[in-house]
């Protein structure tokens, strides 16, 4: 492409401003990592925004991961059209910016948490951690507190938890030992037992234990550029995901906080490692405990010098925290609409949070500007916010819309993804681990009554040698109660032999988590 979009290095082109739209309006890659805010009502061009940006970051060997939540998104990965319908609108817009149209696909990964319209994404309870399943659950405090309780001692006893069943099985034994329980780690009711495994069934039910298993999904796959050295767009097909808005809001937040905890600290490098956008951004908040906020401002805060770009994309700057907001530097605003007394208030306050030009009012400009035009404000020199400016967004480069199944279909073949991820691996892990403790603790106390047995028959042949008789009715004394063990007091056993033998095997440190568990817990 020639024009101003490469007219320097480490800079993309977001659109033209100014009052003819022929200044250019850059986003400074090294200022990228200061996440950014796509807002706007419905049809006014933030999917075009998305595209443009997600193609600027592959351009410059940056991946990108974004979800796909109305299935348009998929048109990326082919070039656009010149004979089509809308090329001599994008023409016009980029001539009007001062930029010659190249036609040009990008590298696409599809993901789909069920399967069915891109690899699978799997994560393990083990890795999601107890404060983001409890939420995915909607749990109360109590039972996240009785989770906590079973993810420790999963943890203690070296019982992996790897998928739907291992947890399942997990709580299944708390439940029958929670009396035990309650004395070492605090009140384990059975009534918060059978809740969680009632809302496991739900989530199941509605197919969210597709979820966890494995393989699990590795980031580096994610951090992938092709042979040209362009950044692998990642797109998770949601569609069907946002019927189950608290799945999606919570498997945002765990691969979030996976890239927070997995990748290395590099301060303020040229460019990031990878763009994530959170498309429907308001669902990562709703009905989210204020601690979980916390944390997730916490994360959006320091996760810049991990070199994530993090962009929020919703109708409303509203939608998000102040907290959150106030994290994000470079701001496409969209048109909003303002037809009530609080629509009218959420405009004047998205206009406060950009820096005045003298040239208009920014409110009036947020209502007036049209569809493929915004109000940006982006980073400067030294991090400095931009002026706000009126700006035509630039035209896509890759085709606008969704593609075929068919093509979609070929993709997902020909990526060396589908052999990773393709099958289902089930290794033994708590499930198995907690039923051979179940066969060992039965073997056990029948082995206990074989051997009362034996006593008994022996005891009453020599009373029989004493010239007694002996009497069917005569009610047999009690085994001593030295010798007596009940089904619990040989799990208990078992479970003691079993961890004496994982000692020999276990690193000293429980189960990575998220970091959003890890940071709540250290709190």
């Amino acid at each position: 492409m020639t024009g101003i979009v490469d007219l320097d290095a480490g800079t993309v082109l977001v659109g033209g401003g100014g009052a003819d739209y022929a200044l250019p309006q850059v986003l400074l890659l090294k200022y990228a990592n200061r996440h950014g805010l796509i807002a706007g009502a419905t049809g006014t061009g933030k999917t075009v925004t998305l595209q443009t940006l997600a193609e600027s970051f592959s351009r410059a060997g940056v991946p990108v991961f974004m979800a796909d939540v109305k299935g348009d998104l998929a048109g990326i990965a082919k070039p656009g059209d010149p004979n089509g319908k809308l090329h001599d609108a994008f023409q016009k817009r980029a001539e009007t910016i001062g930029m010659t149209l190249d036609y040009q696909d990008f590298p696409v990964t599809f993901w789909d948490i069920w399967g069915e319209r891109g690899h699978p994404v799997r994560t393990t309870p083990a890795e999601m951690g107890p404060l983001l399943l409890s939420r995915l659950l909607g749990l109360t405090e109590a039972q996240e507190g009785v989770m906590n309780i079973a993810f420790r001692v999963a943890d203690e006893q070296g019982l992996a938890l790897l998928d739907m069943k291992d947890l399942q099985a997990m709580l299944v034994w708390v439940g029958q030992n929670a009396k035990e329980l309650s004395l070492q780690y605090g009140n384990v009711s059975t009534a918060s037992v059978g809740a969680i495994q009632r809302a496991l069934m739900v989530l199941e039910n509605e197919g969210g234990d597709r979820l966890f298993g494995e393989p699990a999904l590795e980031l580096a796959d994610m951090m992938r550029l092709d042979a040209s050295g362009k950044g692998m767009i990642n797109i998770l097909s949601a569609e069907k995901l946002m019927n189950a808005p608290r799945l999606y809001a919570t498997f945002l937040l765990w691969l979030m906080s996976e890239l927070f905890e997995q990748l290395p600290e590099v301060g303020d490098p040229d460019k990031p490692k990878i763009a994530f956008f959170f498309d429907e951004a308001h669902l990562l908040f709703d009905d989210a405990p204020p601690a979980l906020v916390d944390k997730i401002e916490q994360v959006a805060r320091l996760i810049r010098s991990k070199g994530v770009s993090l962009w929020f994309i919703s109708q409303n700057p509203a939608d998000l925290p102040e907290s959150v907001l106030g994290q994000l530097g470079n701001r496409v605003q969209h048109a909003l609409r303002a037809f009530t007394a609080k629509d009218q208030k959420a405009l004047r306050l998205a206009a406060q949070n950009y820096r005045p030009n003298p040239d208009f009012d920014t409110a009036e400009a947020i209502q007036a500007v049209g569809t493929g035009e915004a109000v940006t404000s982006l980073l400067e020199a030294k991090g400095v916010p931009g002026i706000v400016q009126r700006t035509l967004i630039r035209p896509p480069l890759s085709q606008l819309g969704p593609i075929p199944d068919a093509e979609r279909g070929a993709i997902n073949a020909a990526s060396p993804m589908a052999l990773k991820y393709g099958g289902l691996l089930d290794r033994e892990s708590a499930a198995e681990l907690l039923a051979k403790r179940a066969e060992a603790a039965a073997a056990d106390s029948a082995g206990a009554g074989a051997k009362g047995s034996d006593e008994d028959l022996w005891q009453m042949d020599r009373e029989h040698t004493r010239g007694r008789r002996y009497d069917p009715g005569l009610q047999i004394p009690a085994e001593p109660k030295a010798r007596r063990r009940s089904n619990s007091d040989s799990i208990a056993v078992t479970f003691g032999k079993s961890l004496a033998r994982q000692l020999g095997t276990k690193t000293g440190q429980a189960l990575v988590r998220g970091v959003l568990g890890s940071l709540f817990r250290g709190k």
